[in-house]
Protein backbone atom coordinates (compact mmCIF):
# COMPACT_ATOMS: atom_id res chain seq x y z
CA UNK A 1 0.00 0.00 0.00
CA UNK A 2 1.40 3.24 -0.77
CA UNK A 3 1.89 5.52 2.07
CA UNK A 4 0.73 8.63 0.90
CA UNK A 5 -3.13 8.68 -1.20
CA UNK A 6 -2.19 12.03 -3.54
CA UNK A 7 -0.52 14.40 -3.10
CA UNK A 8 -3.35 16.69 -0.49
CA UNK A 9 -4.13 13.77 0.52
CA UNK A 10 -4.07 12.35 3.83
CA UNK A 11 -2.04 8.91 4.77
CA UNK A 12 -3.26 8.37 8.48
CA UNK A 13 -0.59 5.98 10.69
CA UNK A 14 -1.20 5.06 14.15
CA UNK A 15 0.93 3.67 16.70
CA UNK A 16 -0.18 1.95 19.62
CA UNK A 17 1.86 0.64 22.92
CA UNK A 18 1.14 -0.08 26.46
CA UNK A 19 2.47 0.56 30.21
CA UNK A 20 1.97 -1.15 33.05
CA UNK A 21 1.08 -4.98 31.57
CA UNK A 22 2.81 -6.58 33.96
CA UNK A 23 2.57 -4.33 37.31
CA UNK A 24 0.79 -6.02 40.23
CA UNK A 25 -0.61 -2.70 41.42
CA UNK A 26 -2.15 0.59 39.30
CA UNK A 27 -3.52 0.14 36.02
CA UNK A 28 -2.47 -0.84 32.31
CA UNK A 29 -2.45 1.74 30.26
CA UNK A 30 -2.85 1.96 27.09
CA UNK A 31 -1.96 4.69 24.16
CA UNK A 32 -2.46 5.88 20.54
CA UNK A 33 -1.62 8.21 18.41
CA UNK A 34 -2.26 8.67 14.73
CA UNK A 35 -0.63 11.23 12.35
CA UNK A 36 -0.10 12.21 8.66
CA UNK A 37 2.27 10.30 7.91
CA UNK A 38 4.02 13.39 6.47
CA UNK A 39 4.59 14.51 9.94
CA UNK A 40 6.74 11.14 11.00
CA UNK A 41 9.80 12.93 10.30
CA UNK A 42 8.49 15.75 12.73
CA UNK A 43 8.43 12.92 15.48
CA UNK A 44 12.14 12.28 14.37
CA UNK A 45 13.31 15.19 14.65
CA UNK A 46 12.08 15.32 18.34
CA UNK A 47 14.02 11.58 19.14
CA UNK A 48 10.97 9.69 19.86
CA UNK A 49 12.72 6.57 21.35
CA UNK A 50 11.85 3.62 23.28
CA UNK A 51 10.04 5.46 26.76
CA UNK A 52 12.11 2.87 28.75
CA UNK A 53 14.98 4.35 27.19
CA UNK A 54 14.02 8.11 28.69
CA UNK A 55 14.08 9.67 31.83
CA UNK A 56 10.82 10.49 33.63
CA UNK A 57 11.06 14.50 32.61
CA UNK A 58 12.07 13.74 29.30
CA UNK A 59 9.08 11.79 28.62
CA UNK A 60 7.23 14.14 29.97
CA UNK A 61 8.37 16.92 27.41
CA UNK A 62 7.85 15.22 24.60
CA UNK A 63 4.86 13.88 25.07
CA UNK A 64 3.61 17.87 25.00
CA UNK A 65 5.49 18.22 21.80
CA UNK A 66 3.92 14.79 20.61
CA UNK A 67 0.09 16.07 21.32
CA UNK A 68 1.22 18.89 19.41
CA UNK A 69 2.18 17.21 16.30
CA UNK A 70 -0.39 13.69 16.76
CA UNK A 71 -3.68 14.16 14.38
CA UNK A 72 -5.19 12.36 17.85
CA UNK A 73 -4.12 10.84 20.82
CA UNK A 74 -5.83 8.19 22.83
CA UNK A 75 -5.16 7.18 26.40
CA UNK A 76 -7.32 3.96 28.03
CA UNK A 77 -7.01 2.79 31.51
CA UNK A 78 -7.77 -0.87 32.69
CA UNK A 79 -7.93 -0.75 36.53
CA UNK A 80 -6.93 -3.60 38.65
CA UNK A 81 -10.61 -4.71 39.74
CA UNK A 82 -11.56 -4.77 35.72
CA UNK A 83 -8.41 -6.94 34.83
CA UNK A 84 -9.27 -9.17 38.15
CA UNK A 85 -13.05 -9.73 36.96
CA UNK A 86 -12.57 -10.17 33.75
CA UNK A 87 -9.30 -12.80 34.52
CA UNK A 88 -12.26 -14.55 36.90
CA UNK A 89 -14.23 -15.52 34.23
CA UNK A 90 -11.55 -16.89 31.99
CA UNK A 91 -10.36 -13.49 30.06
CA UNK A 92 -6.84 -13.48 29.84
CA UNK A 93 -4.49 -10.58 29.76
CA UNK A 94 -3.72 -10.67 26.60
CA UNK A 95 -7.01 -10.70 25.08
CA UNK A 96 -7.74 -7.77 27.30
CA UNK A 97 -5.09 -6.35 26.09
CA UNK A 98 -6.23 -6.50 22.19
CA UNK A 99 -9.78 -5.85 22.63
CA UNK A 100 -8.60 -2.63 23.99
CA UNK A 101 -6.37 -2.43 21.31
CA UNK A 102 -8.96 -2.74 19.32
CA UNK A 103 -10.60 0.34 20.87
CA UNK A 104 -7.69 2.78 20.16
CA UNK A 105 -7.82 1.64 16.41
CA UNK A 106 -11.40 2.09 16.17
CA UNK A 107 -10.97 5.76 17.72
CA UNK A 108 -7.94 6.63 15.89
CA UNK A 109 -9.37 5.44 12.46
CA UNK A 110 -5.87 5.09 10.47
CA UNK A 111 -5.37 3.81 7.19
CA UNK A 112 -2.31 1.78 8.52
CA UNK A 113 -1.17 0.91 12.37
CA UNK A 114 2.16 -0.35 14.05
CA UNK A 115 1.64 -2.18 17.44
CA UNK A 116 4.08 -3.41 19.30
CA UNK A 117 3.23 -6.76 19.93
CA UNK A 118 3.08 -7.89 23.61
CA UNK A 119 2.14 -11.68 23.02
CA UNK A 120 4.96 -14.73 22.00
CA UNK A 121 2.64 -15.84 19.18
CA UNK A 122 2.65 -12.40 16.81
CA UNK A 123 0.72 -14.21 13.74
CA UNK A 124 -1.93 -14.97 16.27
CA UNK A 125 -2.61 -11.92 17.75
CA UNK A 126 -1.62 -9.74 14.24
CA UNK A 127 -4.71 -12.16 12.57
CA UNK A 128 -7.50 -11.41 15.45
CA UNK A 129 -6.47 -7.94 14.95
CA UNK A 130 -6.60 -8.06 11.58
CA UNK A 131 -10.11 -9.83 10.92
CA UNK A 132 -11.63 -7.65 14.03
CA UNK A 133 -10.59 -4.56 11.97
CA UNK A 134 -11.21 -6.04 8.36
CA UNK A 135 -8.23 -6.55 6.70
CA UNK A 136 -6.56 -3.15 8.21
CA UNK A 137 -2.97 -2.96 7.06
CA UNK A 138 -1.11 -3.47 10.23
CA UNK A 139 2.74 -3.90 11.70
CA UNK A 140 2.84 -6.12 14.62
CA UNK A 141 6.36 -6.47 16.38
CA UNK A 142 8.35 -6.96 18.96
CA UNK A 143 10.24 -3.62 19.81
CA UNK A 144 8.24 -1.62 17.61
CA UNK A 145 8.62 0.91 20.70
CA UNK A 146 11.96 1.09 19.22
CA UNK A 147 11.93 0.53 15.60
CA UNK A 148 8.81 2.93 14.62
CA UNK A 149 8.85 6.13 15.91
CA UNK A 150 5.02 6.62 15.69
CA UNK A 151 4.90 3.70 18.33
CA UNK A 152 7.47 4.98 20.66
CA UNK A 153 5.76 8.12 20.75
CA UNK A 154 2.93 6.23 22.00
CA UNK A 155 5.47 4.14 24.59
CA UNK A 156 5.71 7.72 25.85
CA UNK A 157 2.41 9.03 26.69
CA UNK A 158 1.26 5.66 27.81
CA UNK A 159 4.12 5.49 30.60
CA UNK A 160 3.37 9.11 30.82
CA UNK A 161 0.11 8.54 31.82
CA UNK A 162 0.76 5.37 33.77
CA UNK A 163 3.73 7.24 35.73
CA UNK A 164 0.97 10.03 36.85
CA UNK A 165 -1.38 7.41 37.94
CA UNK A 166 0.71 5.72 40.16
CA UNK A 167 1.48 9.02 41.60
CA UNK A 168 -1.87 9.79 42.33
CA UNK A 169 -1.63 6.01 43.78
CA UNK A 170 1.17 7.21 46.20
CA UNK A 171 -0.84 10.30 47.79
CA UNK A 172 -3.31 8.20 49.08
CA UNK A 173 -1.24 4.67 49.80
CA UNK A 174 1.83 5.93 50.86
CA UNK A 175 5.62 4.86 48.91
CA UNK A 176 4.20 1.88 46.78
CA UNK A 177 7.23 1.97 44.38
CA UNK A 178 6.68 1.54 40.83
CA UNK A 179 4.09 -1.05 41.13
CA UNK A 180 5.99 -3.97 39.49
CA UNK A 181 6.88 -7.09 41.15
CA UNK A 182 10.52 -6.53 40.51
CA UNK A 183 10.84 -3.13 42.88
CA UNK A 184 11.37 -4.39 46.55
CA UNK A 185 9.81 -0.86 47.40
CA UNK A 186 6.68 -2.46 45.68
CA UNK A 187 7.18 -5.79 47.27
CA UNK A 188 7.65 -4.61 50.85
CA UNK A 189 4.51 -1.77 50.26
CA UNK A 190 2.66 -4.80 49.72
CA UNK A 191 4.23 -7.28 52.81
CA UNK A 192 3.21 -3.99 55.21
CA UNK A 193 -0.22 -3.52 53.91
CA UNK A 194 -1.02 -7.22 55.01
CA UNK A 195 0.41 -6.65 58.04
CA UNK A 196 -2.81 -4.29 59.12
CA UNK A 197 -5.06 -5.26 56.84
CA UNK A 198 -7.42 -8.67 55.94
CA UNK A 199 -7.55 -7.98 51.95
CA UNK A 200 -5.94 -6.03 49.57
CA UNK A 201 -7.48 -2.43 48.40
CA UNK A 202 -8.62 -1.28 44.89
CA UNK A 203 -4.98 -0.37 43.15
CA UNK A 204 -3.99 -4.18 43.91
CA UNK A 205 -4.14 -6.80 41.33
CA UNK A 206 -5.60 -9.62 43.27
CA UNK A 207 -5.43 -11.89 40.67
CA UNK A 208 -1.77 -11.77 40.21
CA UNK A 209 0.89 -14.38 41.09
CA UNK A 210 2.23 -11.89 43.57
CA UNK A 211 -0.41 -11.25 45.35
CA UNK A 212 -1.86 -14.46 45.60
CA UNK A 213 1.37 -15.46 47.26
CA UNK A 214 1.45 -12.74 49.78
CA UNK A 215 -1.58 -13.58 50.86
CA UNK A 216 -1.03 -17.43 51.04
CA UNK A 217 1.99 -16.51 53.14
CA UNK A 218 -0.13 -14.52 55.87
CA UNK A 219 -2.76 -17.47 55.78
CA UNK A 220 -0.75 -19.75 56.25
CA UNK A 221 1.34 -17.76 59.20
CA UNK A 222 -2.09 -17.19 60.64
CA UNK A 223 -2.86 -20.86 60.22
CA UNK A 224 0.97 -21.66 62.26
CA UNK A 225 0.00 -19.16 64.87
CA UNK A 226 -3.71 -20.71 65.94
CA UNK A 227 -2.01 -24.12 66.02
CA UNK A 228 0.48 -23.24 68.20
CA UNK A 229 -1.80 -20.99 70.63
CA UNK A 230 -4.24 -24.44 70.15
CA UNK A 231 -1.21 -26.75 71.21
CA UNK A 232 -0.03 -24.62 74.00
CA UNK A 233 -3.89 -24.70 75.78
CA UNK A 234 -3.88 -28.41 75.36
CA UNK A 235 -0.18 -28.00 77.20
CA UNK A 236 -1.40 -26.04 80.56
CA UNK A 237 -1.67 -27.97 83.76
CA UNK A 238 -5.03 -28.59 84.84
Amino acid sequence: MSMTKGKNQEFVIAGIDEAGRGAVIGPLVIAGISIDSRKERALKKIKVKDSKLLTPKRRVALAKKIEKIAKDVVVIKVDPCKIDSMRMFGTNLNRIEAVRFLDAIAFLKPHKVYIDGFDTNLEKLKKFLSKMTNGLDMVVEHEADVNYPVVSAASIIAKVERDRQVEKLKTEYGDIGSGYPSDPRTVQWLKNWLEKNKDWPECVRKSWVTAEVLQEEKRQLNLSAWLKKIKGNKEEPC
